[in-house]
């Protein structure tokens, strides 16, 4: 039923400098996967097999890492070397990839709408790849998302509880519960302060979302940073439809900060590498 992800990957990532003056911080690796690969595969498993990148300056090392690389190939073709390369075969040959570039910085929201001509007029899945979530126990996010949109047949924001102090970085969101780990969106807040805040339930870099957020977007007003951010988009949809934030199953890692990606590294190696 979803059959595109957009991945908005054009931000500088000024918290890993100087790693990231030369290479986008989405390749950045866990171990020795770069973190918009785990966001891809976990679309793909949810059926989103046609992966929109919306890029910026800098960043063609995303579409050369899902492109061939003869020389490569050649250098370790019969070696032992060669099963290495496995997984990023499989996901080149399961998935479509298109590019968009982002000519300007203008946030979240400028960045889904840059990516429309990729998209098309279909709900389609959106992954931040800053935010790596794994589900050893069953269906990654964005899976357990399209089976509620299957349902339900609105846009879905994945959420997450965080601590008050931390809430000031995310996107909050309250409203009535829809049933268990689901809440009807009322109320939306980007990066309040503790006391500002609805609830301690943090926007996470995982939606579903309808193609009429892409009209909400070109007629939605910067804010006084200059920026289009989602969050206000959103809210327009929640009062004039429905908008549901889903409590995932789940373990998010926040890669976008140094400690969160030092955690999530630290978790992958333990879980998927300490054995051998």
């Amino acid at each position: 039923m979803i059959g595109k992800c957009l991945f908005p990957v054009a931000g500088y990532g000024t918290r890993f400098l100087p790693a990231t003056k030369s290479m986008p911080k989405e390749m950045l690796p866990i171990v020795n996967k770069p973190l918009v690969q785990y966001g891809v595969e976990e679309a793909i498993e949810a059926g989103m097999t046609n992966c929109a990148f919306v890029t910026g300056r800098g960043k063609r090392a995303i579409a050369d890492h899902f492109d061939t690389s003869y020389e490569l190939e050649h250098q370790i073709a019969g070696s032992t070397k060669e099963q290495h390369l496995e997984g990023i075969r499989e996901v080149m040959e399961r998935g479509v990839f298109t590019t968009v570039r982002q000519r300007s910085m203008r946030g979240l929201g400028h960045a889904i709408l840059t990516g429309k001509p990729l998209i098309g007029s279909e709900p389609f899945g959106v992954v931040l790849s800053d935010d790596l979530c794994l589900n050893s126990e069953g269906a990654g996010v964005l899976s357990q998302m399209t089976s509620l949109y299957e349902e339900f047949r609105c846009s879905i924001v994945a959420i997450q509880k965080v601590s008050p102090a931390e809430i000031s970085h995310y996107g909050a969101v309250a409203g009535p519960t829809e049933r268990d780990g689901l809440i009807r969106v009322s109320q939306m807040v980007e990066k309040p302060t503790p006391e500002q805040a609805p609830s301690n339930f943090a926007v996470i870099g995982r939606y579903i979302l309808t193609p009429d957020i892409f009209d909400i977007l070109r007629d939605m007003p910067p804010d006084d940073r200059g920026e289009i951010q989602l969050t206000d988009a959103l809210k327009v949809q929640a009062s004039e439809g429905r908008v549901l934030a889903y409590e995932f199953e789940g373990i998010r890692f926040d890669c976008g900060q140094v400690p969160g990606f030092v955690e999530a590294t630290q978790y992958v190696f333990e879980h998927h590498y300490g054995q051998n």
